[in-house]
């Protein structure tokens, strides 16, 4: 079986449902943004904004001093039961003590207990990550997947140097989550493993993952399924160890393998091109369910210093080319980024002054979300039904994540258990179709493509593809 990076697939998804990406420059090993455009995205794309957020990679971009800072590891528990806590990425400039989250595409609660992951026809899914990065700890989360060919579900660690531990699930595998690891997007498929499990749209169960700067371990409902220690990915070649060993942020994501543009193994791997007329899809999309995260923080590396958030100081990405500071890590608006963060095009004179050093980037709404060139139904002016109308200065007219409101779609005749803890059955009376009920199509939360990928986007030319 072809076990493909979630981060550099997903990335593909998107890459391929957009239809008109030819003004931007590409970027990746080798291959640095302009001073005007500095920031390269997971995409392997250039721009400003949040394109110098969460996935923007030091390594490729104009300079280290480009990417902001990432805010430091928050310990806590996350019920997702309310959008409240979520922020579109085409509002999020970096402030994460405002939200804990931010999306891409539509996440949409159910009935006040979980948060749904939805993917509604012509678009790439929805992607959920942390605003907070993780540099080792213990994190969990209880999770009914979607299911069908050609869709795929994960959970994952991805780091801005395109490190990379995760979950996924493939909707025609329902018996087995798949675990994996990788160092600095380097491909290796033999870093794959088949985790057995009950049928895991049926049954929700709480997968973790425990990092430690010596050992990894993918637990589940309780019990280490896998371990892999440090010791063991030293490779001669590089006189180095690839392993996972850089801040990364928690994700969930779902979205279509499937795609009749994505390659052949890709697609061959998901089970097939996904089928939009199924009646997986009855609610009006496909959908995974996401409740009860928790993440516990683990103490930084000695040597590393204090601070409120991590910065890279040099282009290696390893542990030892990372800091704790306590820099700024908010920009002032889409158009600014790392190397002229207070820079707004459209502050009022009693606002935030232009700054006058630095490149000016240019004032392109294409360039400062990723995502957002063509892709689906999601149009230029960075309308969203989960964030309102965004200004060139990011400022929203919507509220942040919270329009979906709490029920996505009609109930239909499932079951009627809720997808509570490990082992029990999932997913409430919300169906996938499973039940041959008829559920209205939830027009509302519908997924709205462009904004999708910011972030697994997964993964610029290297992580992407």
């Amino acid at each position: 079986m072809v076990v493909l990076r979630t981060v550099a697939a997903f990335a593909l998804a998107a890459a391929t449902v957009a239809v008109a990406q030819s003004s931007q420059q590409k970027c990746g090993p080798g291959s640095k943004c302009p001073a005007d455009s500095p920031c390269c995205s997971s995409y392997g794309n250039c721009g400003t904004g949040a394109y110098c957020l969460g996935g923007c990679d030091p390594k490729s971009s104009f300079n280290l001093q480009s990417c902001m800072p990432a805010p430091v590891c928050k310990s806590g528990d996350f019920a997702l039961n309310t959008l409240n806590d979520v922020s579109p990425n085409t509002v999020y400039l970096g402030d994460a003590s405002k939200a804990n989250w931010v999306s891409s595409g539509s996440p949409a609660v159910y009935q006040n207990q979980a948060m749904l992951l939805t993917m509604a026809p012509n678009t790439v899914g929805t992607l959920l990550s942390s605003t907070h990065y993780m540099w080792y700890g213990k994190v969990g989360a209880t999770i009914t997947t979607s299911q069908g060919q050609g869709v795929v579900t994960a959970f994952i660690l991805m780091s801005d140097v395109k490190d990379e531990i995760d979950y996924e699930w493939v909707g025609v595998d329902l018996g087995n989550a798949q675990s994996n690891y990788y160092f600095q997007g380097i491909t290796n498929y033999q870093n794959g493993q088949n985790l057995s499990v009950s049928n895991t749209v049926k049954n929700s169960h709480r997968y973790e993952i425990t990092w430690s700067p010596d050992q990894i371990d993918w637990s589940i409902d309780g019990q280490v399924r896998r371990t892999l220690k440090k010791s063991d990915t030293y490779n001669d070649t590089s006189k180095s160890y690839h392993y996972p060993q850089s801040p990364a942020r928690v994700q969930f994501s779902l979205w279509p393998a499937g795609l009749p543009q994505n390659g052949e193994g890709t697609i061959s791997w998901a089970g097939g091109l996904v089928n939009w007329d199924s009646p997986y899809m009855e609610n009006g999309y496909y959908y995974a369910m996401i409740k009860d995260v928790s993440i516990d923080c683990y103490d930084a590396p000695s040597g590393s210093g204090s601070g409120s958030v991590y910065k890279y100081t040099s282009e290696a990405g390893t542990q030892d080319a990372i800091q704790l500071t306590n820099d700024n890590s908010v920009l002032a608006s889409f158009q600014a980024n790392g190397n002229n963060q207070q820079y707004n095009p459209n502050a009022k004179p009693s606002g935030t002054s232009t700054s006058s050093s630095g490149p000016k980037p240019t004032v392109n709404n294409d360039n400062t979300v990723p995502g957002m060139v063509g892709a689906g139904s999601f149009s230029n002016d960075a309308q969203s039904n989960s964030g309102g109308n965004v200004a060139a200065d990011g400022s929203s007219s919507g509220s942040t994540g919270s329009s979906t409101g709490s029920s996505p779609g009609s109930s239909s005749s499932g079951t009627s258990g809720s997808s509570g803890s490990s082992g029990n059955t999932g997913s409430g009376g919300f169906s996938q179709g499973t039940t041959g009920s008829s559920g209205s199509t939830g027009e509302g939360s519908r997924v709205v493509a462009g904004s999708l990928v910011a972030l697994v986007a997964f993964l610029g030319a290297a992580m992407m593809i």
